[in-house]
């Protein structure tokens, strides 16, 4: 089944080109002018990822997302329309999984589309042979992560994350007595060769220790400056 996104922007030709890029690369599409109407249409019908534009009329693109984030864990990607730190970290902070900064490359937003979907659990994966093993549950302390079921849970009870929370949290996990550097962190999340700023991953890291700390976990993160993160003790406050 083809994935699909909704491109949320009021510039009708960013609309139109990101629309025919998205299906070159074989993905459907819908469109919303305003943050209102994105809205609507996500209450119809849910996409698998939206693009999003911050600087929009009647409702900007970080009020979506505050919103999107009250309710669930829809990928989104947002667009920029300057290069202001402020706005891409804030939007970070908020729940994004990602940002490209206007002008932008068609190719480079889909590419960062695609990376997003495919850590999402929303993605289509070919039926598992009945003889495969299933992955290791990983966790910690009182935290605990279902590889498969993308989900992670603190003492037993759910924690919401967004999709690039989880995989942040599963890299940590996945060897959680070793430091990981922002670089090597950048790479399990995007893979080699895209630019992201270390803010982003300092960002994802506060929303994760954010989180945890709200259900009682205040040792989720390690950090050794100059290093990197490693996974904490997760022990309870």
């Amino acid at each position: 089944m083809a994935r699909r996104v909704l491109i949320v922007d009021d510039d009708p030709h960013i609309r139109e080109v990101l629309t025919f890029a998205f299906a070159k690369s074989g993905v459907e599409t819908a469109e919303a002018g305003d943050g209102e109407e994105a809205l609507a249409l996500i209450g119809q019908n849910p996409p698998d990822l939206v693009v999003l534009d911050i600087n929009m009329p009647r409702m900007d693109g970080l009020e979506v997302c505050r919103r999107l984030r009250a309710s669930g864990d829809l990928p989104i990607l947002f667009l920029s329309s300057r290069d202001d730190e402020l706005d891409r970290v804030l939007g970070i902070e908020l729940g994004a999984d990602d940002y490209v900064v206007k002008p932008f490359s068609p190719r480079e937003v889909v590419a960062r589309a695609q990376a997003i979907l495919r850590r999402s659990a929303r993605e289509t994966v070919a039926p598992v042979a009945a003889s495969t093993t299933p992955a290791q549950p990983l966790g910690r302390g009182g935290l605990s992560l279902d590889i498969d079921g993308w989900a992670a849970q603190w003492q037993g009870a759910e924690v919401a994350l967004t999709v690039t929370e989880f995989t942040l949290l599963r890299t940590l996990a996945s060897a959680p007595t070793r430091f990981f550097s922002r670089d090597e962190l950048i790479d399990r999340l995007h893979g080699p060769g895209f630019a992201i700023t270390d803010r982003t991953i300092d960002s994802h890291v506060r929303n994760l220790r954010r989180k945890f700390a709200d259900v009682g976990c205040d040792s989720l993160v390690e950090t050794r400056a100059g290093v990197g993160y490693r996974l904490g003790p997760c022990a309870p406050a």
